[in-house]
């Protein structure tokens, strides 16, 4: 994994200026510590930058980057494509020449002989990369199926500007920090609008596309092209099978995946909370090595949210060291801003920061790699969320008592979550109720706090939301190709990885709170080949009954503790700031920290006065406790934005990127 870099000017005879270069890749020097490069050709206008995480080819020599191929390409590329080695050996055997033992090569040689299209149906992992083409004059910005490694980009006047993180392209001088109103309050109500950021103008290339930037007459002609989505069968189509072929076919492509993802250059290691997710990748992990793996732990300081006791079973029955985190409101809550910068949005619960901390362990024991459990909840309909629309919407022709009984069971089992996981209060959004069908719940939670996020916005800016609704604005973004005539447990497994898994689980939850320590996560449960297998399986076979995950715990049951097998899914969560005063106390010292009414009233973007309301409301006897998890959020998020403004809007990025420069000695 690294960081990439670029600048296309409209005029191919305008030089990219190297030192800007280098600062873009410095001020992500997180993401790749141990080498950097540029490459700015002149007469071209284009130059891009790389800062490099070693772990495929640990020559440097080699495998730096960008790579200029035969004066015609230019290259830089962030994560790993597992099947290079393949891809690599069929190539040299129809005569391709490899000059290095890197993963990248492999795309600029797939470019050269089958073009774009073809080159990205061979690409199996996590991946974003930039590839400028002198032929065509075409720049290509392309970011992996799921959204598993970010890209951002902005067009000036003159200049196309890309990084992997926003402060990459802020970073740039010519372009303007500013916090974009409706990207504010969808930080507030926690769900993004698809291909969107907090910041005005800064846009994220969205899973499964890339942008075709074409250079002519001192003009771009820009293509958003979509080459890959999760694409369930429709309801007519699809294949009728025995039990054991889906079980046997999830077992044989998890165990693939996980497999390719042990591949590295560098000790790899395993994320293992409590749940079935990350135990079955630890279990088949420690099945396919000949060497005992190295297991990481978070602890947290509560009973109710804590799962060490399951990890620890894990972890022993497998034999592998094991390193336990113990986090507790000191940690949690001093670490708060760090997290932030990383992030570049806001995050609605610690657990962001218990990752952050996690990542930072494991660089501290010498490990640069982990394999984690992220993508099985989506897709084998894991969250609690998915099994109320299943209730809801999906069970045609069973005893409708039944269904209520599951659903209150549900609801039972889950109140620790209730205003987070699951709805406090049922909300339903015209505009998702016609593009869907139904309003999923996983959305309701954050779409349903919306009047209480406008009334937060600084009064300055509501008058821009008066007839905006941010329900409608994710929805105008889902392709309806996807959703006509799915069932409806597809499409609530669909609508929460367009939004929630690529904009919360992959940003917050993965790359930027793991890069942020010079780590790579690989989530062997997002391999596409698994999740198009995934597709066939029935609904009615996701959630058997009123058991989710039914053919993944069929899949994996010789590999985790009987306990684990047998147990309800627990959504892994930090402790909210009001279960613990000490966490509140923290959580209100920050907020007087950076969101005084002083400050409130500099930025103009959070309401002083609702703000003290809501933390009156935090603190009554009245307020139920479904409220206050929800409330615990909204002021996450107030303070993540009051953070992102004191480093993103306050701070100039273009001398932050230069002085980093500097203090790396990273010079042209």
């Amino acid at each position: 994994m690294c960081g990439i870099a670029g600048i296309f000017n409209a005029n191919k005879n305008e030089s990219i200026d190297s030192q800007t270069l280098v600062n873009m890749a410095a001020i992500q020097h997180h993401r790749g510590p141990d080498n950097f490069g540029y490459c700015n050709p002149d007469g071209l206008g284009v130059g891009m930058s790389h800062s490099r995480l070693s772990i495929i080819d640990l020559n440097e020599k080699r495998g730096k980057q960008p790579f200029y191929i035969n004066n015609q390409l230019i290259y830089a590329h962030n994560g790993e494509f597992y099947n290079f080695q393949n891809i690599r050996a069929d190539l040299s055997a129809q005569g391709h020449q490899f000059k290095t033992k890197s993963d990248s090569e492999v795309v600029p040689k797939l470019f050269s002989a089958f073009g774009m299209e073809k080159t990205l149906a061979y690409l199996r992992g996590e991946f974003a990369f930039s590839l400028y083409d002198k032929q065509s004059d075409t720049l290509y910005l392309v970011r992996d199926r799921f959204g598993i490694k970010p890209l951002y980009w902005t067009q000036t006047d003159d200049e196309i500007i890309f990084g992997s993180e926003v402060k990459v392209v802020l970073s740039h001088p010519r372009v303007n920090a500013e916090i974009d109103t409706e990207g504010l309050f969808h930080q507030l109500i926690q769900v993004m609008v698809p291909g969107t950021t907090a910041f005005k103008g800064i846009n994220q290339i969205e899973p499964g596309h890339m942008l075709k930037i074409t250079r002519a007459n001192g003009q771009f002609h820009i293509d958003t092209i979509k080459y890959w989505d999760m694409n369930f069968p429709e309801n007519t189509l699809r294949p009728k099978k025995s039990d054991e072929f889906y079980i046997s076919g999830v077992r044989k492509h998890l165990i693939e995946a996980v497999q390719l993802r042990l591949n590295a250059d560098v000790p790899v290691g395993c994320y293992l909370s409590g749940g079935i997710d990350s135990c079955c990748i630890l279990g088949l992990a420690s099945s396919s090595s000949q060497t005992p793996l190295k297991a990481f732990t978070i602890a947290f300081d509560s009973n109710e949210y804590d799962e060490t006791p399951i990890a620890k079973e894990m972890a022993d029955s497998v034999e592998c060291e094991h390193e336990i985190l113990s986090l507790d409101a000191d940690l949690l809550y001093d670490n708060f801003e760090r997290t932030i910068w990383h992030t570049e949005r806001t995050i609605y619960n610690t657990l962001a920061v218990a990752k952050l901390m996690m990542s930072q362990q494991v660089r501290h024991v010498n490990y640069k790699v982990v394999l984690t459990g992220e993508g099985s909840d989506e897709l084998f309909a894991g969250y609690p969320a998915f099994r109320k629309d299943m209730f809801l919407h999906g069970l045609d022709g069973i005893d409708p008592q039944q269904a209520k009984e599951w659903q209150q069971t549900l609801e039972a089992n889950n109140t620790l979550f209730q205003g987070a996981m699951l709805p406090k209060d049922e909300y339903t959004c015209p505009g998702l109720n016609d593009k869907v069908g139904f309003t999923p719940s996983c959305l309701q939670p954050w779409l349903g706090c919306r009047d209480v996020a406008k009334k937060l916005i600084h009064k300055e800016r509501q008058a821009e939301l008066k007839h905006y609704d941010p329900g409608v604005a994710i929805a105008d973004k889902l392709d309806s190709q996807f959703l006509h005539n799915r069932h409806p447990l597809d499409k609530a497994q669909y609508v929460w990885i367009k939004t929630m898994l690529e904009g919360q689980i992959l940003t917050w939850g993965g790359d930027r709170v793991d890069m942020a320590n010079s780590m790579e996560a690989r989530p062997a449960f997002l391999d596409h080949k698994l999740a198009e297998f995934a597709t066939l399986i029935p609904p009615e076979m996701r959630i058997k009954g009123n058991r989710e995950k039914h053919v993944l715990r069929e899949a994996v049951k010789g590999v985790i503790p009987e306990t684990l097998y047998n147990r309800e899914k627990f959504a892994f969560m930090a402790p909210p700031a009001h279960t613990d005063q000490d966490k509140w106390k923290k959580l209100k010292a920050l907020i007087a920290k950076y969101a005084s009414p002083e400050q409130l009233e500099e930025a103009k973007l959070i309401d002083s006065e609702y703000l003290d309301h809501l933390i009156s409301r935090q603190e009554s006897q009245d307020t139920t406790d479904a409220e206050k998890i929800q409330n615990d959020a909204l002021l996450n998020h107030v303070l993540g934005i009051m953070i992102l403004h004191k480093h993103f809007i306050m701070n100039n990025l273009t001398e932050i990127a230069y002085d980093k420069a500097r203090s790396l000695g990273w010079s042209v």
